[in-house]
């Protein structure tokens, strides 16, 4: 009995989603569309086999939807973050060394179980988590994370679970398999490897360790010693610290005035500081930028300016302003903008971050933690948004995402409970 990975990925995990709080999708083609109801992203399996690509824009197949009858839904981030920590939690009750891949994909560690062990534990963990989340998962599993990935490829197309445990079945898998489905190889590498006539994953695997080594680095040796069942990538139990935060969105429709822009990035900023101060970091600077849209015909501008703070902070307040002086310094008027954002640099842990003697102290400190406080608890219980500042306006927003067919976020908004009559 050996140690082994398993891969748990949630099966078109956001259409997946959509059918938990709406059985009546079930057996039906779903498609959820990307930000401002753009272009797929994510397709059930009755949708595939219609042939709906990843990627299409949705504008141009409606007439196709609509003949064959398939939902299309706007992405709610809300809902598919949520369920996906679900998901995860009930994961973490199989076993205590995990790793969250993805907002659908996990690696679970099992040690010292038979086959037999493995292949039952891993039902038990589909049947689980569709029981208490709804959501299909499959589960792959071998002896390493590489092995693991493309046993869960496996899974989907069967009952939902696949050891690889055999050489001979790893090698007819690994035949089968082109080197661009590889996890960690990618397409760039694929191509160049294809050029050197290694064109199936057991094609590379066959490969000297020099040859791999002088032509994929270390990293791609890595990868071609789990193909031959030899641990080299750990699980991450933490995952290493995040050195930026991003907050940005296209804007469902284009904006021209300051005050449209303000208004949105001064949401930007403080949603930016409410996911600092929930993972306890604080940010050493700020950097806002704007673009117009680089499709249309219009005249093109992008800007883009950074500047350090007085001290690190994840106080709203103390971002708000500096990212608002940096967005009417970048600003030029007679443009049509199509997207803004805010991103967070110089990140650090809270109690590791580098003292300043500008930054607020005594009773001045006490008042502002108290007043973030009160700001994150109360779009905690209300909702966010519930308590903003006046700079991100009232009312309703032309900046504001288009999200015409969003469901409702029936897991994090009160107003948005599912009704049982």
């Amino acid at each position: 009995m050996r140690d082994f990975h398993l891969m748990v990925d949630c099966n078109n995990f956001y259409a997946s989603c959509e059918r938990v709080f709406n059985p009546g999708l079930e057996g039906k083609p779903v498609v959820v569309l990307s930000n401002n109801d753009g272009c797929v992203i994510a397709r059930s399996g009755e949708a595939k086999a219609l042939g709906i690509a990843m990627g299409e824009p949705a504008y141009k197949r409606e007439a196709f939807y609509a003949r064959h009858g398939v939902r299309v839904f706007s992405s709610n981030y809300a809902l598919y973050g949520d369920m996906s920590a679900r998901v995860m939690r009930t994961l973490s009750l199989f076993s205590a060394e995990a790793e969250v891949y993805s907002i659908d994909e996990c690696f679970l560690l099992l040690r010292g179980m038979s086959s037999a062990s493995l292949i039952e534990t891993a039902r038990e963990i589909r049947s689980t988590v569709k029981k208490w989340t709804g959501i299909p998962v499959g589960v792959g599993i071998a002896r390493t994370k590489t092995l693991a990935k493309a046993a869960n490829r496996l899974a989907k197309r069967g009952d939902g679970v696949r050891l690889l445990e055999d050489d001979e079945d790893i090698d007819r898998v690994l035949g089968d398999m082109e080197t661009g489905d590889v996890w960690g190889i990618g397409r760039r590498n694929a191509r160049y490897l294809a050029a050197c006539g290694v064109h199936t994953a057991l094609d590379l695997k066959r490969r000297p360790d020099d040859w791999v080594r002088r032509h994929l680095t270390v990293t791609g040796l890595r990868t071609v010693l789990e193909l031959r069942q030899t641990p080299c990538i750990a699980l991450e139990d933490a995952p290493p610290p995040a050195r930026s935060l991003v907050c940005s969105r296209s804007f469902g429709r284009r904006v021209e005035s300051l005050e449209s822009l303000e208004e949105a990035v001064s949401s930007y900023v403080q949603r930016a500081a409410e996911k600092l101060r929930r993972k306890g970091l604080v940010a050493g600077a700020v950097q806002v930028f704007l673009e117009t849209n680089r499709f249309q015909p219009d005249p093109k501008h992008e800007a883009s300016l950074c500047r350090a703070l007085p001290a690190p902070t994840a106080d709203t307040l103390a971002l708000h302003a500096p990212a608002l002086k940096i967005l009417r310094d970048i600003y030029k008027p007679g443009y049509k903008y199509q997207k803004a954002g805010v991103i967070l640099l110089d990140l650090a842990p809270t109690g590791q971050r580098q003292l300043s003697f500008l930054e607020p102290r005594g009773e001045e400190k006490r008042k502002r933690d108290a007043l973030m406080n009160v700001l994150d608890r109360a779009n905690t219980l209300f909702g966010r948004g519930a308590l903003t500042l006046a700079a991100s306006g009232v009312g309703k927003k032309e900046w504001h995402m288009r999200q015409e067919r969003r469901s409702p976020r029936y897991t994090t908004s009160w107003a948005e409970l599912p009704l049982v009559r």
